[in-house]
């Protein structure tokens, strides 16, 4: 058991937990939790840490899980495992996971692309919502520019609900190239724009589209917003001028797999 926070396997784990750069170094991210645990791929599973509570309490759980992996789990002691956490109260369990980032192509899977693509996004929970939305939803993928926060930032993993496993998701070094040739394959691209002239539920989504989300604080920049084909608008009752992200990117998202749905348009 690891009782000192100066030992190096958990610097390490300190520093995966606070660095991009070093989680981009070793391709890997940190995941907490028994939920997202037990719903972990195995084949990305690389490393298990425990609690010295949990393991006692909760070890068969973790051999059931682990059956034939060929892990075994590293115990920490309850204060160090509390050193490594990012959360306030642990669960006890921590998994150090493989990273496993798709090519453009490989998030319009299907008949009928349904895409999600991000701009400048900030916030590591709305970045986290919006993923586990886009797989309620039916959405085949999500594509981000390099200004986006990490992915796998432990507090966009944690929000995400274990769809980070599921949902197919790539950055691009030119998002407007991306967008281009989402375009090229017949995807129709549109932005919530003020200058929208129709509102969003008056539009066909029952086609290949993929829908532009912004910046929390400035939305769309113009030279992306003017790559749409078609400009749509999320109509607002009150003195409320705009919505937050990760709500707009749902209304919009739930509404292209009502018209799916009930078109019988699948993915």
């Amino acid at each position: 058991m690891i009782t000192s926070t100066s030992n190096a396997k958990v610097k390490r784990l300190v520093s995966l937990k606070k660095k991009r750069k070093a989680r981009d170094e070793e391709k890997v991210f940190l995941v907490e939790g028994i939920r997202m645990f037990r719903e972990m791929p195995l084949e990305i599973l690389r490393e298990v840490y425990m609690s010295e509570t949990f393991y006692r309490k909760d070890k068969k759980t973790a051999r059931e899980v682990l059956a034939g992996s060929g892990i075994v789990p590293e115990i920490l002691s309850d204060t160090v495992f509390g050193y490594v956490s990012d959360t306030r109260t642990p669960q006890g369990i921590l998994c150090v996971a493989r990273q496993s980032e798709r090519k453009l192509r490989e998030t319009t899977g299907g008949n009928c692309p349904h895409i999600i693509v991000l701009e400048h996004l900030q916030d590591p929970g709305n970045l986290g919502t919006i993923l586990r939305t886009a797989e309620g939803a039916g959405v085949t993928g999500i594509v981000m520019d390099r200004e986006c926060v990490d992915i796998y930032n432990p507090k966009t993993i944690r929000s995400t609900m274990g769809s980070v496993y599921r949902m197919p998701f790539c950055y691009t070094e030119d998002l407007h190239d991306a967008v281009t040739e989402l375009k090229g394959m017949g995807i129709h691209i549109y932005a919530a724009h003020l200058a929208g002239q129709r509102f969003y539920d008056e539009e066909d989504y029952s086609m290949p589209c993929g829908f532009l989300i912004g910046n929390e604080g400035n939305g769309l920049t113009e030279e992306t917003a003017r790559l749409a084909d078609t400009y749509i608008r999320i109509p607002m009752e009150g003195q409320v001028e705009s919505l937050n992200a990760a709500v707009a990117a749902s209304v919009l998202m739930f509404e292209a797999a009502r018209q799916r749905r009930m078109s019988g348009r699948r993915i």
